[in-house]
């Protein structure tokens, strides 16, 4: 009798899950389905390529910027990443969309919303969009452990046509079914607490969304400017953008060479730099810093060393500033040592 009343509070658990179980798994396979069926992203050096998207969470991602930035420096690398990652969102999305493996997929589920979460949390121009769908599908992949699926599954299926691996007990751990926990109570509350622990560390973290100054830092561009070297012929640098808008560019309109009293020895305005040369632009990561239309466009994550050439500046011991301009009127200055 109580196993019987406890199948029947799980079955009802699963039920009224379903929604979660649905959204969140068409979530996840819609990722897949947005990069290969209605267009193909996984192709390097076209336009759209999830991996060049990818290099985007590397400036501030939190604790797995190592990882991320192998990859981006390992294009073949990458690229495999991307198509095994692509191929386990869309296993885990379809097999919780079918209720097939529940509780084993909403493993799948957590580990890619922490994936998520800790790329790109920092993420969302207007919101704080990617820490958002990564919290929330952390919560609800250890919900969906919790419930297993409903009537309307698999897993369910399975179970009523009596398939013999349903009694085993590694399927109720990793399908559906009574969860053979002797305190469920502790449980739910520590896996709770925890998540709530990750929520509350990374919106601090991400945005000073708990304490302090809130900050987005997908507004507005910023660029690093760092080892700065210069001969007779050559003025080298190297940028780094780290901040700003993912889907749009830093767009570069101006380079400053200045002296110490911030007179310029040698300007590039936009025209010149639209025509900049590509041998001196060495790229980094999968990102590319690259001419554009009417300026030298920067990506978010994008990281390159630019040659300037200088040999028409003939008092070398003036050099002493130089300053980058974006198109929006931010200025980026760096004393050259």
């Amino acid at each position: 009798m109580k196993h019987t009343l406890n199948s029947q509070s799980s079955d009802l658990a699963g039920l009224y899950t379903l929604s979660l179980r649905m959204v969140i798994g068409w979530t996840y396979f819609s990722a897949f389905w947005r990069r290969l069926i209605l267009e193909n992203k996984l192709i390097p050096d076209e336009k759209g390529y999830i991996g060049e998207k990818f290099n985007h969470f590397l400036p501030n991602a939190l604790g797995i910027k190592p990882v991320i930035e192998y990859l981006v420096t390992h294009p073949d690398a990458l690229q495999r990443s991307m198509m095994i990652f692509t191929i386990i969102e869309a296993i885990v999305g379809l097999f919780i969309i079918l209720g097939l493996f529940t509780r084993f997929m909403s493993l799948g589920i957590f580990g890619l919303a922490l994936g998520i979460l800790l790329g790109s949390g920092w993420l969302g121009t207007t919101c704080v969009d990617e820490w958002q769908i990564g919290v929330l599908g952390i919560a609800g992949g250890f919900v969906l452990f919790l419930t297993g699926s409903g009537p309307y599954s698999l897993d369910h299926y399975l179970i009523k046509k009596n398939v013999s691996f349903t009694h085993k007990k590694w399927f109720q751990w990793l399908g559906s079914g009574v969860l053979p926990f002797s305190k469920p109570k502790g449980i739910v509350l520590t896996g709770s607490l925890f998540i709530l622990g990750i929520t509350l560390y990374t919106n601090q973290y991400f945005h000073g969304g708990v304490w302090g100054t809130l900050h987005n830092k997908s507004v507005q561009p910023k660029i690093e400017i760092s080892n700065i070297s210069y001969n007779d012929s050559d003025l080298k640098f190297e940028v780094y953008r780290t901040e700003g808008a993912d889907v749009y560019g830093s767009f570069l309109i101006g380079i400053h060479i200045l002296d110490q009293d911030g007179k310029i020895l040698k300007e590039l305005n936009h025209h010149e730099l639209s025509k900049f040369s590509a041998k001196d632009i060495q790229n980094h990561y999968v990102a590319r810093v690259k001419p554009g239309k009417h300026s030298l466009v920067i990506p978010l994550g994008a990281k390159a060393d630019i040659t300037v050439g200088i040999h028409d500046i003939l008092q070398k011991s003036e050099i002493y500033t130089l300053k980058l301009i974006d198109i929006s009127g931010i200025e980026w200055t760096e004393r050259i040592r």
